[in-house]
């Protein structure tokens, strides 16, 4: 039996060099089932890197972190997506929340995987 969909928010970071013609580039992601957990993320990732960031950087992650979370946090329980930046010498980091449904993957107990799947060979790594 199939579990129900459930709410939550997905979560990423994304950070881009401001120098170069790429885009950005996704770092981490992360699937919140609430508003505290999604936010919370956040803070941490935000204290984890404060102390390397340069002065207006980490001015700016203190701000979200003392005033901007609890904004963050009410919006997510309005259900709106968020998102907060810091800008580190020429690094823009940027982490999203949206809200989402997550649905549950069907179960494979009694199903054989298909024969495609057998084929499949994990690339090496140097």
């Amino acid at each position: 039996m199939l579990k129900p969909p459930q709410w939550g928010y997905w979560c990423e970071c994304w950070t881009e060099d401001l120098t170069e013609q790429r885009g950005p580039a996704l770092l981490a992601s992360f699937d919140a089932y609430s508003a505290p957990q999604a936010d919370r993320w956040v803070a941490v990732a935000l204290r984890t890197i404060s102390p390397a960031l340069d002065a207006d950087a980490s001015d700016e992650a203190w701000e979200w972190l003392y005033e901007g979370r609890i904004e963050t946090r009410r919006a997510l329980l309005r259900a709106e997506p968020c998102t907060m930046s810091v800008t580190h010498a020429q690094t823009r980091i940027t982490w999203t929340i949206r809200p989402v449904l997550f649905l549950p993957l069907a179960l494979r107990q009694a199903a054989e995987l298909p024969a495609c799947a057998h084929d499949f060979k994990p690339r090496q790594t140097d």
